[in-house]
């Protein structure tokens, strides 16, 4: 992992995949491995929360080295999350910076650990290094706000890039346009082809956030404007239960396809982005 790189890079996301994936993980063998990529410090966020879904708690880890800051949200089965992606009866909260509405449960998710966080940045990010988030699925959804919330707060403090790998819907449009200018070229929003959780919540309600970049069913890496229309044959294999554990939309959303998708791609001829 090169803690010196700034800007985007499919390396770059071939780490910070790594690193989401790594979030799935207990502690002590986050720590190891972080180590092993250069970080001597390690932080463990983790709080419970009472919420209306089936899912109970958030997890993230910091990791700092003398150079980088990384922020990495644990995500969660598309099962898990079902209840939390298509329950439509919950009014949004308002967004950061009093910009925009996100989602009700991404929202009250993020701010159970987001006061440890805001400090744990606090104490590492004044001696110039720089700042990344990422997370898979529910965890690309945190990371997204929590980019959007240390911005938004204080327009001082703009991460230098976050990279989500299935991120759902997060918030409504005055957010996702504040958001695609704030973090142009900064935001990197990674879709495997069939995966269905970036189809939800459903819009209009909801919508993504710029920079999409999508693999096709050949694996091929593609970048396309925000939003998932118009890609052709997306859902052709989602019908009947689309959170079954058979469908192609839930064999795409897992985070080890992401990792072997980019893998692909980092052969120069096979890459598009």
């Amino acid at each position: 992992m090169d803690h010196s790189a700034s800007g985007y890079s499919l390396e770059q996301a071939y780490w910070m995949a790594q690193a989401a994936a790594l979030a799935y993980k207990e502690p002590d063998v986050v720590e190891q491995q972080a180590r092993d990529w250069g970080f001597d410090d390690v932080r463990h966020l983790k709080s419970t929360h009472a919420m209306p879904f089936p899912i109970e708690d958030t997890q993230a880890y910091v990791a700092v080295s003398d150079r980088m800051i990384l922020v990495a949200f644990r995500g969660t089965e598309p099962a898990q999350i079902r209840d939390w992606l298509t329950d439509g009866t919950t009014p949004p909260s308002p967004g950061p910076g009093g910009k925009g509405f996100v989602h009700y449960g991404f929202d009250r998710a993020l701010s159970s650990v987001y006061p440890q966080l805001r400090d744990t940045l606090a104490e590492s990010d004044d001696d110039g290094r720089t700042v990344w988030f990422t997370g898979h699925s529910l965890g690309g959804a945190l990371a997204m706000l929590a980019g959007a919330r240390l911005y938004f707060e204080d327009p001082r403090r703009l991460p230098d890039g976050v990279y989500t790998f299935g991120q759902p819907r997060t918030c409504e449009r005055l957010l996702a346009a504040a958001h695609r200018t704030a973090f142009k070229d900064r935001h990197h929003r990674f879709v495997n082809h069939h995966d269905i959780v970036p189809e939800l919540p459903p819009e209009p309600a909801f919508t993504h956030v710029d920079r999409l970049l999508w693999f096709d069913a050949d694996g091929r890496l593609k970048e396309r404007a925000a939003g998932l229309g118009g890609l052709a044959g997306r859902a052709t294999s989602t019908v009947g239960d689309p959170f079954g554990s058979a469908t192609d939309g839930v064999k795409d959303h897992s985070v080890a396809r992401y990792i072997a998708a980019i893998e692909k791609n980092l052969t120069p001829a096979n890459s598009t982005a």
